[in-house]
This record gives C-alpha cells, structure tokens and sequence, in this order.
C-alpha cells in the first residue's frame, strides 16, 4: 500500500487507541442566558439552515476524517449513510491519495459516500499545499469523485510540519486558494485542522472569495500529538518532541469562532465541539453551524444506527438550548443573549483592537 494511504490508516489507528485530545476549546466560558419565559413549544422548533445553498435539517457537519484507504470505506459508508438519514452535512477526509493512486478499492473508500448519500449535503477536502501542483482542474476531478456539494481546503502546515514526511512548503497558498474560489464549480470552505483561523486570517480568507470558513480550533484532537506518535514509531525522536511540544498550539474554538464570524458569515465551528450544546454557543457566538469528527469515529465503526444514535442525540440537545433561550429558528439563536466569561475574556479583550 503506497505511503499515502498508509498514513491515512495510521491516522484513523492512533486516534482510536492513543491520547490524541486537547482541552481549552473556551466553551466552557460561554453561558447562554436562560430564558425562564421562552413562549414558544419546543416542537414547533426549527433546526434546519442552508448550508453551500442546500438545507440541512441542523446545523450538524460531520467533519472531513478519513478515506484513501480501504480500511476506512465501512466507516465513510456508515457516517454518509446516517448523513443521508438525517439531513445533515458530511466531508470526507483529504482525496490526495483518491487523485493520485489508481487503486479501485482505495477510490471506493471515498465514492462510497455519494453512493449511500444520494441526497446529503456532501464535501470534498484537498490540502492547501498540493493546490500550486495540482490547479483547479485536479480539484474539479477531486469535486467530481464523490459529486460533491462544496471542496474544503485544508490548511495543516502544524502537522506538516511533524510529519516526518511533511510538505512544509507554504508560499503562495492564498492565490491558489483564490483561484480555486474562482474557477472551481461548487462553492469553498477553507477550514484549519486542530489550530484555528485567527480574524486576521478569516479576513484575507474573505477577500479570496471563499464561500466558508470552518475554524477548526484548539480544543479537540490534536494533529500535531498524531503526528508525534506516527513520528516517534519511525525514529523520529526530535520531531515527535516538537509534536508534543505543540500539543496545545492555536487559537481556542471560541474565540476563532467569534473572530472568523465578524469578518465572513459563513463559519463552521469545529474543534472540540462534543454536543448540541457546544453548537448551541458556537451559533450564538456567530457560527452557521457546527462540526463534530473523534465523537463521530467509535459510532462509525459500530455502524450507521450508533451514528445516527449520536445525531438525533446532539439535535435533541439543541434543541433545548434553542427552547430555554426562546430561539424558535436557528437565526434567533445567533442573536440569543450569551455571556464571556474568565480565560476567553480576557483573551478576547487583550487581542481587541
């Protein structure tokens, strides 16, 4: 099996049997404003939002995670499958290995989604760093594989740069990324990968023409731990020090949230999410959806029932957030009263401008 697919099995192998999590995601110093007078039934709240120009039923996103090796199909046909089910959104883990190995059953691990998700909202994911060799007509191909609603372009050059094999060569990636956002035929979320998008950032993002930004923030699995443990078990003692020396490298998901937000308004908020209510505060501080992976991972393995389980699970908690805030729609929601407390105060007022 070629290095590339290999990596992405020792990805998927490390994440289920190592301590790959960070903390410090500042959702714990949001607090919704409980409203004790919501006057509205909780049954008649609605959850669904557009999301790339397609209704979802919430605002749930299944995180891009894996594909590029067979070993990984039974996990992308179980998470498309409940994605199907109920309405929501799913990306598939980086296609590098889908566009550059000719391998049928390596590809199947990737068209599998379309396959059992005829009608979900799905998207396609390539790395920043490969856009300068690949140009928009190796993503268009990359659109095409699973017939995606939207691309993600990765940016990981933290992990890159444990990656004993790593392309640490960033130069040019915004202008690529802008001629993607420009020539590609679906719309562009550029999303970060365990470490954030500061506003700065989200901002030249923004004027790229990007369609979205999902944040990706510091709080939940940590790339650069991956990496550590991949670097460690090729010899790589240096490098796997520098991984767990960056364990807890980024900006906190709350607070790239709220950057992100103030300058694009479409921004996913992952990293560390782990239920509805995480999402709930995520939607209050700006964000149109938000985007689980890890939490995804266990269920995936037991099959599409167990996802669907943890779906239905995290809409339930959401919903009442939304009904104890009086937030009938999701729109509502974003304008819910909310406080920032301790660390992500103090954060937020010493980057303020």
């Amino acid at each position: 099996m070629p290095e590339t697919a290999d990596r992405k099995d020792d990805h998927i192998r490390i994440i289920e049997e190592e301590d790959v999590e960070t903390s410090g995601t500042g959702f714990a110093d949001v607090e919704l404003v409980h409203e004790a007078l919501p006057e509205i039934h909780r049954d008649e709240i609605d959850q669904s939002v557009t999301l790339f120009g397609h209704e979802l039923s919430a605002p749930i996103v299944i995180e891009s995670m894996t594909g590029g090796h067979p070993n990984t199909t039974k996990l992308n046909r179980n998470l498309a499958a409940a994605a199907q089910e109920t309405g929501i959104a799913m990306g598939v883990g980086s296609q590098r290995a889908g566009l550059e190995l000719d391998d049928p059953d390596l590809l199947e691990s990737y068209t599998v989604v379309r396959d059992v998700a005829p009608d979900a909202v799905l998207y396609g994911n390539i790395g920043a760093a490969q856009l300068d060799e690949y140009g928009v007509a190796e993503v268009e191909r990359a659109v095409e594989m699973i017939d995606a609603d939207a691309m993600a372009i990765h940016l990981n050059f933290l992990q890159e740069a444990v990656q004993p094999e790593g392309d640490v060569d960033a130069r040019g990636c915004l202008e690529a990324i802008e001629r993607v956002a420009e020539g590609l035929s679906v719309p562009v979320v550029v999303k970060e990968t365990g470490n954030g998008i500061s506003g700065k950032t989200a901002e030249r993002l923004t004027d790229a023409g990007v369609d979205a930004i999902d944040v990706a923030g510091r709080g939940g699995t940590t790339w650069s731990g991956i990496e550590a443990y991949r670097a460690r078990a090729v010899g790589a003692d240096r490098q796997a020090a520098v991984g767990e020396r960056f364990r807890r490298w980024g900006l906190p998901t709350a607070i790239s949230t709220i950057e992100a937000a103030d300058v694009h308004d479409c921004v996913i908020a992952s990293g560390g999410v782990r239920s509805g209510l995480d999402i709930a505060k995520a939607i209050a501080l700006g964000a149109r959806a938000g985007g689980l992976a890890k939490p995804f991972l266990g269920p995936a393995a037991e099959g599409t029932d167990a996802v669907v389980d943890l779906i239905e699970t995290l809409q339930l908690e959401l919903e009442t957030a939304m009904f104890v805030t009086g937030s009938q729609q999701v729109a509502d929601l974003r304008t819910a009263e909310h406080v920032v407390l301790g660390r992500t105060k103090t954060y937020l007022s010493e980057r303020a401008p």
